[in-house]
């Protein structure tokens, strides 16, 4: 444990890649691997489910430091951190360990969601008073879901492959599944991420493994600029960018698998899907995207979120719900990886697949044709009526890559403006990290009447944190401290003073927000200096951005 909180604190400390990756290294090479395999887990972005109620932690950590309510919530809404402010809090250790990372995961952390709640705070109080106040951190970062540090997936990934002397890309294909949610990766786990190639995982017949997924970067060039930097519209793949789940099915051994971008196991939530897959070849890998198809056409993704989370799938909800899989790459065919192969025979590959299989939960992506690029522009137009997010860009000689890279060719996401309105600031509270110290997670709303209405109210509706510079988020943190009426905990209620232009992806009924109204991925595409509060826009706005 000691060893990788020392490392959390270095990897903590700097922004240099280097750095970063060198640390990374040295610990992969010195560290046990049981250790090991755990650190790979949580760095790569494994989290355990939630293991004690944040609110308990609270409570406790309060209890233990002799706080009143008033200074811990003082101290919280000054460090920003919850697993911080308890870590800093606590008396010191009274008490020694030397286990390592393993040992506390599957010993001491994982046991605490069996653990009765008569007994939870006595062995809580037992586990921190052993570790000192660098583990503190990291324990308590774990426990709350908390643990992210500035190292991504791909460092990781490196990291691996200079430790095992192998190809990233390897790597990367044998780390897909490692972080599922639940794992609990052992000694073996880790040395199978970097031990030398052999021909049997160069032809893997019944692994139900995905590969890596290739990710597009976005494209907000002016179109004028296209021609130079794409060339013609026939060196190009174009489709349209759905709004649903991106997923790989893996038919292999007489078995199904279907995994999504995040690495999760998803089957068993879309049985219509793995039956579908019983239509295909051994030896198949189709890259797609889940989503809600009804009349011929995609549902909004709200519609997706019914099933989604669901522990059991009934009759009703598999037949109002329904999905198929849009299909738009062959990663695997007949066992043979097809990820080298150019991206425009891939697809072809692929149609032959979808019109021999005939089954109607497998649908192949349209592709769309222009003549030039504004044509294509034109067509894109259509995108929001569709319900689709824009159009994706594919190179027709690209290779299936790893990740977000180029090296290979290139895919880009030509996405559709987003819907915006104009919304008032009305509550606050600070940031995290570096931002600790400032206020810069606002929620905002609309007028629930037109202007001229009799006692109209501010009705909250979204909640964002990105889009402003940080010389406008220290204008605005000003702001909020000199119009803050009301404290809520961290929470700042403050005169309502402030207009923003909104922007999301998506909007949907709610009956779980007090608006009525849900959006998707708010974020602030301007500060609106030039508007007075009185001229904010209503629900009735919100309302009509609804799709039909």
């Amino acid at each position: 444990m000691k060893q990788f909180a020392a490392l959390y604190s270095e990897l903590d400390a700097t922004t240099s890649s280097l750095a970063k990756q060198a640390a990374l290294q040295r610990y992969l090479q010195t560290a046990d691997p049981r250790d090991a395999a755990w650190a790979v887990y949580f760095l790569a972005g494994g989290k355990p489910r939630q293991l004690v109620p944040s609110k308990l932690l609270r409570l406790l950590a309060q209890e233990s430091a002799g706080l009143p309510d008033w200074l811990f919530d003082e101290s919280y809404e000054a460090v920003g951190d919850l697993a911080e402010t308890i870590s800093l809090l606590l008396p010191p250790p009274t008490d020694a360990h030397d286990m390592g990372l393993a040992d506390w995961v599957e010993q001491h952390l994982l046991p605490l969601r069996r653990t009765p709640p008569e007994a939870l705070a006595a062995t809580l109080r037992l586990q921190w008073q052993r570790l000192a106040a660098q583990e503190r951190l990291v324990y308590f970062k774990l426990i709350t879901g908390g643990f992210r540090v500035g190292v991504s997936r791909l460092q990781v990934t490196q990291a691996l492959a200079a430790v095992g002397g192998l190809d990233p890309k390897r790597v990367a294909q044998r780390l897909m599944g490692y972080t599922h949610i639940g794992g609990q990766p052992r000694a073996a786990d880790y040395a199978a991420l970097i031990a030398p190639e052999d021909r049997l995982e160069r032809d893997r017949q019944t692994s139900g493994q995905p590969y890596p997924f290739f990710l597009a970067h976005p494209f907000n060039l002016p179109l004028a600029d296209f021609d130079a930097a794409l060339g013609p519209t026939t060196a190009w793949i174009v489709e349209w960018k759905w709004d649903g789940i991106r997923a790989q099915l893996v038919r292999r051994a007489g078995q199904a698998w279907l995994w999504s971008r995040g690495e999760e196991l998803v089957t068993e939530r879309f049985p219509e899907l793995a039956a579908m897959a019983e239509a295909l070849p051994d030896g198949t890998v189709i890259d797609g995207e889940i989503v809600v198809w009804r009349d011929d056409r995609a549902q909004p993704f709200a519609q997706l979120q019914k099933r989604i989370g669901r522990k059991t799938l009934g009759a009703k909800l598999l037949r109002e719900v329904p999905v198929v899989l849009l299909a738009y790459d062959l990663l695997e065919e007949a066992g043979h990886d097809l990820r080298a192969l150019p991206q425009h025979e891939r697809r072809a590959r692929l149609d032959m697949l979808i019109a021999d299989v005939q089954h109607p939960s497998l649908i192949a992506s349209p592709m769309l044709h222009g003549e030039d690029w504004s044509d294509l522009a034109r067509q894109r137009e259509a995108a929001r009526s569709m319900g689709v997010e824009g159009l994706m860009l594919k190179q027709r000689d690209a290779h299936y890559g790893v990740g977000r890279t180029k090296d290979v060719g290139v895919w880009w996401k030509w996405k559709i403006d987003p819907l915006s309105v104009d919304a008032v600031l009305v509550y606050a509270q600070r940031g995290h990290g570096r931002r600790a110290s400032l206020y810069t997670d606002y929620t905002f709303a609309v007028w629930d009447a037109p202007p001229g209405a009799p006692e109209r109210r501010l009705v909250p509706f979204a909640k964002a944190y990105s889009g402003l510079t940080d010389a406008e988020i220290a204008r605005v943190d000003a702001v909020i401290r000199r119009t803050t009426v009301e404290t809520f905990g961290p929470v700042r209620s403050v005169r309502p003073t402030l207009v923003f232009e909104l922007g999301f992806e998506g909007i949907a009924r709610s009956g779980r927000h007090k608006s009525g109204i849900a959006v998707r991925f708010p974020r602030m595409l301007r500060w609106r200096e030039d508007k007075p509060v009185e001229d904010a826009d209503t629900l009735q706005t919100l309302a009509a951005l609804l799709p039909a």
